[in-house]
């Protein structure tokens, strides 16, 4: 046994090469287009392979690094993958919001994320409320101001010095972000925001991990950007803020320790992983290049947080499950510190006490029962992660010297550069959700049946979001969520049923058992993401009896579901006996559709459809 040690296990077989894999695939596509079967072309502008081996890490970079190295792809931790679990709590009564930051931390939670509303200025008496009993050292303290941020480092300064606190045992940071206020919002904070910027940096010299620089990368994702466009335009902001704060007199040193990049993490889970890993990358050679003191001064840190772009009023409950692998991709990715908002953060303005509750323990299951804190860069080595790191990289560097080359972050976003990159995107995906090549489950995808809102939701969250203020020098980015137009498609529908009850869309399938199964079932799916009452049956053996059941049944709209030859020898006779009391729709998109259009058969529904303005279309046939 000693002897054999280091020999090749399953030697006797010959090793295999890709082409011969892609071969073999595709004798079992039987002659199907491996491309066009297979490869998964993304809205990022490249394609990921179905499989990958071993050749694929041939020649990629920094594979021999290790975490915690430069240029810190694997990482900034050489022995663990710990984060901070971070919790935000709105502050409208300082006590109130104090109270619940002393209960969320016996929860589990070690990071807080005040958000301070309004645009009062706080003291340190506020302060001294807002953290009575929080131990500062051992917790990380955050604030998301709307204005005012001035005011509040003072009051925090003034807090932690009364209590004798060492600044260098503090964490967290100040969203201070003039570049996305201006990419929000259409102008910056103040007439002179970068040396603000300097004059807050440099009052918080002493509190060396305390963050007073954010870049707001999750802007661009949750108003539909790609992952490559979001990195990219990030990386432009945070080079900017170098640039004008080293011209400013500031050393590199200073700056690039106190800049948090705050991204969105979406469903693309190993895109996520990979978006991570190329954003340190990145960011450690254009740290580098201001010959830096040394190389931890080039570690990127991250905070994240679930994406809004993605989430539901519909079947909110699937949030979760978006949540979920969004925290894990992030974890994977190697952030340091993560908010997982409320499954029903979007429609509620305070998520309930069982959301909040879900999100804290979604992070604590994946630290402490999962172990996800323990092992550095897991995903380090893998031939899919690496490839697509290596690929977002590439893509988001051209992406970041485009936007050099218009003169930055500030003057690319005033010549309306990136607000036409992300807005083409933007499009595309909407177009994608609209024909149901991205999904949302349970809204344009799989949608419950029986679901209905029956209590009023504010207007704003079926519309994007804008904070465009007066004397915008350009266009703004208006977050959105992708569901909303489907989603306000069935409110409409809602409302119209309280008023004039409910639409009945009746099935008729009849002929090829197979074919109408799948089809009713197609079509079913197809009507109730407008919210219309789906009925299903088992078939019929005559025309006859088919139409007395859809009379019977009240039915608005009848859907003839069967094989595309069977249509000719019944359609035209339901339509004729169903004219003018019912919307006769086919399902498929059969050869012989002129014939039929020819009598009266004038509405299809199939795979290739625009969805959502096919519903609108049914909407609008009856007086919705």
């Amino acid at each position: 046994m000693a002897e054999n040690v280091n020999q090749k296990l399953f030697a006797e077989f010959a090793p295999n090469t890709m082409q011969q894999w892609v071969d073999k695939v595709t004798a079992d596509l039987k002659g199907a287009d491996f491309a066009k079967k297979l490869v998964w072309k993304t809205n990022e502008g490249f394609d990921v392979q179905p499989m990958y081996r071993l050749e694929n890490l041939e020649n990629r970079k920094n594979l021999a690094c290790y975490p915690g190295e430069f240029p810190f792809v694997r990482g900034n931790k050489p022995d663990n993958n710990d984060w901070f679990v971070r919790q935000d709590i709105r502050v409208e009564d300082l006590a109130e919001a104090n109270r619940k930051a002393l209960d969320v931390l016996n929860r589990g939670v070690d990071s807080l994320g005040f958000v301070l509303t309004g645009c009062r200025e706080y003291t340190p008496a506020d302060l001294e409320i807002l953290l009575k009993d929080i131990c500062l050292e051992c917790v990380e303290i955050n604030f998301v101001c709307a204005c005012k941020k001035c005011t509040v480092t003072d009051a925090f300064r003034t807090v932690v010095d009364k209590r004798g606190i060492d600044p260098e045992k503090l964490r967290g940071g100040l969203n201070i972000d003039p570049l996305t206020d201006l990419t929000l919002k259409g102008k910056m904070c103040c007439d002179t925001p970068f040396a603000a910027l300097k004059a807050i940096t440099e009052k918080m010299s002493a509190y060396k991990n305390f963050k007073t620089i954010e870049v707001g990368g999750y802007v661009f994702g949750n108003a539909g950007s790609s992952i490559v466009q979001e990195l990219g335009f990030s990386l432009a902001a945070g080079a900017e803020y170098l640039d004008r704060l080293t011209d400013a007199g500031m050393s590199i040193n200073d700056i690039a320790p106190r800049i948090r990049f705050h991204f969105a993490t979406a469903s693309k889970y190993f895109l996520e992983i990979a978006k991570l890993r190329a954003a340190r990358y990145l960011w450690a050679h254009i740290v580098k290049a201001y010959n830096p003191c040394c190389d931890s001064v080039c570690k990127m840190h991250i905070h994240a947080e679930t994406s809004e772009w993605n989430k539901t009023v519909y079947d909110p409950n699937v949030n979760m499950l978006r949540t979920q692998t969004e925290a894990m991709s992030a974890v994977l990715g190697g952030v340091d510190s993560f908010t997982v908002h409320p499954y029903d953060y979007v429609y509620e303005c305070q998520p309930s006490e069982l959301g909040e509750r879900v999100a804290r323990n979604q992070q604590l299951l994946l630290k402490e029962e999962s172990h996800f804190a323990k092992i550095a860069d897991a995903g380090g080595g893998s031939y899919y992660i690496e490839e697509l790191t290596e690929m977002i990289a590439e893509a988001a560097w051209k992406l970041f010297l485009q936007v050099q080359d218009e003169g930055g972050y500030s003057a690319a976003f005033e010549k309306g550069f990136v607000q036409a990159a992300v807005q083409a995107t933007a499009r595309a995906r909407d177009l994608d959700i609209a024909r149901r090549k991205e999904n949302f489950v349970g809204t344009n995808q799989f949608p419950n049946f029986g679901e209905k809102i029956e209590k009023t939701l504010c207007d704003c969250v079926f519309e994007p979001e804008d904070y465009t203020e007066e004397g915008a020098v350009a266009e703004t980015l208006k977050p959105y969520r992708g569901a909303q137009a489907f989603e306000a498609l069935r409110l409409k529908t809602d409302l119209y049923a309280t008023r004039s009850g409910r639409p009945v869309v009746y099935m008729f399938p009849m002929g090829n058992l197979g074919m109408r199964k799948a089809r009713a079932q197609f079509a079913c799916n197809f009507f109730a993401c407008a919210g219309f009452q789906v009925t299903d049956n088992n078939g019929f053996a005559t025309v006859d009896e088919g139409v007395k059941a859809c009379l019977d049944n009240k039915a608005s709209i009848v859907v003839l579901c069967s094989a595309d030859d069977e249509y000719a020898g019944f359609a035209p006779e339901v339509f004729e006996k169903l004219k003018g009391k019912a919307v006769v729709v086919v399902a498929g998109n059969p050869e012989n559709r002129a014939e039929l259009e020819a009598k009266g058969l004038t509405n299809y529904i199939h795979v290739k459809c625009n969805v959502l303005e096919e519903l609108k279309g049914y909407q609008q046939k009856l007086g919705i």
